[in-house]
């Protein structure tokens, strides 16, 4: 018999969120290393919200676990992922929703969130992450490979104008053109007027120039698990800093490790800097160590 394509209403529903989830999907073991994390973090959390004044924010636990969904399933922003927590009984189980729970303002979200940021909650989080048993028996501690992106920046090129104030505005409208004949926009003279932080910059030759940020990945070798990352203002030698800076605390033992990276990290200072921490270039066939 077919069935009706009719819905019927009723008056009370029950949804356990627990048993939607199968008990083999993977985001169930990394709920249980993001808890532990969480757990180890209680006292950050303590330090950076008052007890007892205000009103109660969105729970910093619930929040990262947001942000982690965020990563794995590629949502771009913050209207995105408060959208998919309002239908998608797997992002509220991982979250910590109930079925009845009102998802958050977008906007409460984002300030909760730069809260975080700006505690360096985030980098901490990531560090409990990997000292998780479970994950620190994947990890090498001998091998590994860094990487930089190009992030771009949520600002206009319109937006980048004189330092000193001069220079036309844009013509009228939401999209109106700017001139820049007769200038020489660089990042000595010109700023983003709504992402100062930002910088004008060109992956390559030919290419084109963006307002940009870099981001920075340290990843060890055996599983090509991320170990470390970090953002910067988008520069000529960024990379080679946030290399140094990563695998600056890995390098302070006994044995040498070895560190991989693309022919964009083949400058001489960078090489010396690295061994000097007894760290040995990948480019160099004299040192490379091949991993187990």
């Amino acid at each position: 018999m077919r069935g009706s394509d009719q819905r019927s209403g009723s008056l009370f529903s029950y949804v356990d969120l627990e048993g939607r989830v199968r008990a083999d999907h993977p985001l169930r073991t990394i709920r249980e290393i993001t808890n532990a994390a969480l757990s180890a973090l209680s006292r950050e959390f303590e330090a950076i919200y008052a007890t007892g004044v205000g009103r109660p924010s969105i729970p910093p636990e619930r929040l990262l676990r947001a942000l982690l969904l965020q990563a794995f399933y590629g949502v771009r922003s913050e209207r995105q992922i408060m959208e998919r927590l309002e239908y998608d009984l797997l992002f509220r189980w991982f979250v910590g929703l109930g079925v009845d729970d009102p998802a958050w303002d977008p906007t409460t979200f984002g300030k909760n969130r730069d809260r975080l940021l700006a505690g360096d909650v985030a980098k901490k989080f990531l560090a409990a992450i990997v000292a998780h048993p479970k994950v620190k028996q994947l990890l090498s501690t001998e091998h590994f490979s860094v990487d930089g992106t190009l992030i771009e920046a949520w600002a206009s090129i319109k937006s980048f104008r004189p330092k000193d104030g001069s220079g036309g505005p844009p013509a009228p409208g939401r999209n109106g053109e700017r001139d820049f004949h007769g200038e020489a926009p660089s990042n000595a003279t010109h700023q983003s007027t709504t992402d100062p932080d930002s910088r004008l910059y060109r992956k390559g030759a030919g290419r084109e120039a963006r307002l940009c940020f870099m981001g920075h990945a340290l990843m060890e070798n055996r599983n090509g698990l991320v170990v470390d990352g970090c953002l910067t203002q988008a520069t000529g030698h960024a990379e080679r800093v946030a290399a140094l800076h990563m695998i600056e605390p890995r390098a302070d033992r006994g044995t040498r490790v070895t560190l991989g990276a693309d022919k964009g990290y083949d400058a001489q200072d960078f090489v010396i800097e690295l061994r000097t921490m007894n760290v040995a270039p990948w480019s160099d066939p004299r040192e490379v160590i091949h991993p187990h």
